[in-house]
């Protein structure tokens, strides 16, 4: 047994699903989270955006021999159900092939689920309450208050996944001429607010619950996911500013109208939507990028400690989980057995961190053409007629895979390899699909249009 200790801020799920792989491979681990036990106390009221778990975070999970626990408490979604102002809503599927679907999961009961197994391993000290307000980098020391008293703790190394505002990766920042350390921080003019859709009187779900609902509106839309007790989870985009932006509407009339006018067909289902709209908070939609994460081999960050990214490509939590998997692997590749059984860290941080970042940078920006993707255009006369000819080919070419697939269902495929493929696919697709006899060419022509690009 490794009875090397390692210090883990964070218990969000990045840092409990890895807390558990690396109690798993037989390390000692301390954790620190500056929340209360979520089991305990609701901790995030008004911002649990569902999730959408698919095959990279499930690799991670199986990887913890968790995927088949967790999708059990998950709810399929077969592709995006689209809202039109006026007409029928219709679905426009993931992918063509029956076998691809994306998972609803709550955040908080996925959280806790991590959390419940964590508790079975002797190995993990799990310390609610902790807010840690330094980490000495270069000696893998934490710092912290408890009862107004100043605290330390030292590891063999230091893992921040602390989220957004991490304190591990703020403690990085003034080392800048050691590291040369760059961060970015980049927000949306748009921010969100939870709403809900209230299971009906027999606890089952009031619209088509396999699928991801969205109420496309030009410069915001609301998007809905299922919950197992047969509620939804409504995610209000919307700018902060303009005549309808979110601080203009700032009393019940004027949200009355606003809605009536944008969204009249889900009204019926949230009649208590004035009464969310203004008890709960509105919240920022940020990307977060920063180089290096680690620092001398004994402090690293992961997940959105080093990579925050918006939501909208449903990538977040998979991105960060699929983090762990690829830590983990590179342990196997780079593990050491030293005499005096501590292992060199250093080159798996440098390798973690070669490995990732251009990844997690392709996927923060395909996250942000995704909204505009969602937003402006899942109704548009061009893209839906790229989703058809790509529907068709998944259908008839087992070797073929929209941009959106090779993302979402084919974690062998890095995010920097999605994100070119599937762009030269789209540029081609939406130039042939401008021809009105776009569905006269023959399948196989675009298909083999397609190839060609991708060898070019």
């Amino acid at each position: 047994m490794k009875k090397e200790k390692i210090i883990i801020v964070g218990a969000g799920l990045c840092g409990s699903l890895l807390a558990i792989r690396l109690a798993q491979r037989g390390y000692d681990i301390v954790m620190y989270e500056r929340r209360a036990d979520m089991r305990k106390v609701d901790t995030d009221a008004g911002r649990s955006i569902n999730l959408a778990l698919s095959a990279r975070g499930l690799e991670a999970l199986e990887l913890a021999g968790l995927k088949e626990k967790v999708l059990l408490n998950t709810i399929p979604m077969k592709g995006r159900m689209i809202h039109p102002v006026k007409g029928a809503p219709f679905l426009s599927p993931y992918s063509g092939r029956s076998t691809d679907f994306i998972n609803s999961v709550s955040r908080s009961g996925l959280n806790i689920l991590l959390l419940d197994e964590i508790d079975k391993y002797e190995s993990i000290d799990l310390k609610f309450g902790i807010n840690v307000t330094k980490v000495s980098i270069k000696r893998a020391e934490v710092e912290y208050l408890l009862n107004e008293n100043k605290k330390t703790d030292r590891g063999s190394i230091v893992i921040g996944t602390d989220g957004a505002g991490s304190v591990v990766r703020r403690s990085m920042m003034p080392h800048t001429s050691e590291l040369l350390f760059n961060y970015s921080q980049d927000f949306l003019r748009h921010g969100y607010k939870e709403l809900s859709i209230h299971a009906d009187e027999n606890n089952n779900w009031k619209i088509e619950k396999e699928a991801l609902h969205i109420w496309p509106r030009g410069d915001f839309m609301i998007i809905a996911l299922p919950n197992l007790d047969g509620s939804f989870t409504l995610t209000m985009f919307h700018p902060f500013g303009g005549n309808i932006g979110f601080r203009a509407l700032n009393n019940e009339n004027k949200v009355q109208t606003f809605f009536k006018e944008y969204f009249p067909t889900l009204l019926p289902y949230v009649p208590h939507y004035k009464e969310e709209y203004f008890s709960n908070p509105v919240g920022n939609l940020g990307t977060i990028k920063c180089y290096p994460w680690q620092a001398f081999g004994k402090t690293l960050v992961m997940g959105d400690a080093s990579h925050a990214i918006v939501p909208f490509y449903g990538q977040g939590m998979n991105a960060s989980l699929e983090d762990v998997r690829i830590f983990d692997e590179l342990i196997d590749e780079y593990e050491e057995v030293p005499s005096n059984d501590s292992q060199n860290w250093e080159p798996i941080f440098e390798a973690f961190q070669e490995k990732r970042k251009e990844n997690t940078d392709a996927i923060a920006d395909l996250a942000i053409d995704n909204f505009y993707e969602m937003r402006d255009h899942v109704d548009d006369v061009a893209f839906i007629r790229k989703r058809k000819i790509e529907m068709q080919l998944e259908e008839q070419f087992d070797d073929y895979a929209s941009k959106y697939s090779m993302v979402t269902f084919q974690p062998e495929l890095t995010y920097r390899e999605a994100m070119i493929r599937g762009r030269k696919q789209d540029h081609l697709l939406l130039k042939m699909c401008e021809n009105q006899d776009y569905d006269q060419i023959p399948l196989e022509q675009y298909y083999q249009k397609l190839k060609e690009i991708q060898v070019s």
